[in-house]
């Protein structure tokens, strides 16, 4: 039996240990009886890119303010209206630059999270991002600071003079010190619940096919023995979650070693892209339920990519059909994209939605950020920008409303505004020129 399991209470950070095995548990009633007041959850921070804009007449909602009507694309947010603010009229005007398209492309990623503008030559340098702020403060005292993720791999041709750091990360610690994003589940999960003291025992767990969960087994029974009954259905569903993740990761791991013919694939990544991006996000929001991390960056696709997504009903890639030459009905086909991507990202919320968090849920407690670097994927501008907020974040932040800004103003505005509600202040950010009224 685990040490903890004798308190009266339990500890907010216990955690199970096996063979290779860390395993954060889940906020739970009994733990808070073991702290000096009833805790308020802490706030996480998530910021999900796509690339190469949007359909903007088919994105954006034609009324302002409170109760608005959800545009076309981003209808599949509709159910979680309690905690969505659209803004609109929002641009990037450091992600312009000298060059054509590809430097035009590097620097919306570059630019979404920093407010800074991309030098050119070998050595990146760009700028401190949001998310690292917000890691500063809110990444003291967990496992991780911050969490990166893409689902694409990162590229080593990137064009124009720009470093390949560009496109390949959203976050920057520093303007010198871009960080590199995982896009391998398998390599990410055991990051996040494998013990890092031990890699020869998880590679023998693995070897012998044993569950993460094998090895502390007798250690969960003992638990729920102690538990009350809610304590004892959260922690049911929290096991169910990661075995079911892991049955995932195993499942790619199999396909992908059975094609031979592709050889340089790493194992654990799903040949399904929508699988591959659905299991991101749970590996995510588990990752937030244990505060294993508070802040992560997601990059759905990087600029340039030509991604298929069979199951969006859109059989184009997803640069070239962005270049829709100002065709309605190319215009038309990647709003359907658009939207396909919103239905993933509803996922995610749905997710955090259903997440017991202290007293409200992990989506009443968290800010995530999505949205894109690009405007208008056929003209390569940057404004106005397509962006939603999802989150209440931790009841600091209003919702239910379509903010449209009078005239277009940095994007970093909204960026400063939003590290004041994570409870980051900043007297300025990027290229602010005011705090944004949120």
């Amino acid at each position: 039996m685990a040490n903890f399991i004798t308190r009266r209470h339990l500890s907010r950070r216990a955690v199970l240990r096996g063979a290779g095995v860390s395993l954060a548990l889940p906020l739970l009633d009994s733990m808070i009886p073991a702290m000096s007041a009833t805790p308020k959850p802490q706030v996480r921070f998530g910021a999900i890119y796509f690339p190469h804009g949007a359909t903007m007449a088919r994105w954006t909602p034609q009324d302002d303010g409170p109760d608005f009507t959800f545009s076309e694309i981003l209808q599949p947010l509709t159910p979680y209206r309690p905690h969505i603010n659209v803004i609109t009229n929002l641009g990037h005007p450091l992600a312009y630059g000298p060059g054509g398209a590809t430097g035009n492309h590097n620097r919306s990623s570059a630019t979404f999270l920093s407010g800074a503008k991309a030098a050119s030559g070998a050595q990146p340098r760009l700028g401190i991002t949001a998310d690292q702020v917000a890691a500063k403060h809110l990444g003291r005292d967990t496992p991780l600071p911050s969490l990166e993720i893409m689902i694409e791999d990162a590229g080593l041709s990137c064009g124009e003079g720009l470093s390949c750091a560009y496109r390949n990360t959203l976050s920057w610690q520093n303007e010198t010190s871009p960080l590199p994003m995982q896009n391998n589940p398998q390599v990410l999960f055991e990051q996040l619940f494998g013990d890092g003291a031990d890699a020869a025992q998880r590679a023998a767990r693995r070897s012998q096919a044993l569950s993460l969960l094998d090895s502390v087994t007798e250690q969960i029974g003992d638990l729920n023995r102690t538990l009350p009954a809610a304590d004892r259905e959260r922690l049911d569903r929290f096991v169910t979650d990661v075995h079911e993740i892991e049955r995932r990761i195993q499942q790619a791991s199999e396909r992908v070693d059975g094609h031979i013919t592709l050889p340089a694939r790493p194992a654990g990544i799903p040949e399904d892209v929508e699988e591959h991006i659905k299991l991101m996000y749970d590996l995510l929001a588990l990752a937030w339920q244990t505060e294993i991390t508070r802040i992560s960056t997601f990059m759905l696709a990087k600029e340039l990519s030509n991604a298929v997504y069979p199951k969006s009903g859109i059989r184009d890639s997803f640069h070239i059909l962005s270049h829709h030459s100002n065709n309605e009905n190319n215009k038309a086909r990647f709003a359907v994209l658009n939207r396909y991507h919103v239905s993933l990202f509803a996922y995610f919320i749905e997710k955090l939605a259903k997440l017991p968090d202290g007293e409200g849920t992990l989506l009443d407690h968290s800010l995530v950020l999505y949205g894109s670097g690009m405007s208008d994927g056929n003209s390569h501008n940057h404004d106005p920008l397509p962006i939603v907020l999802a989150g209440r974040a931790g009841g600091a932040l209003l919702a239910n409303r379509h903010l449209r800004q009078p005239e277009v103003i940095p994007m970093s505005n909204l960026l400063l505004a939003m590290l004041d509600k994570l409870g980051c202040p900043e007297e300025r950010f990027g290229d602010s020129t005011a705090r944004l009224a949120i």
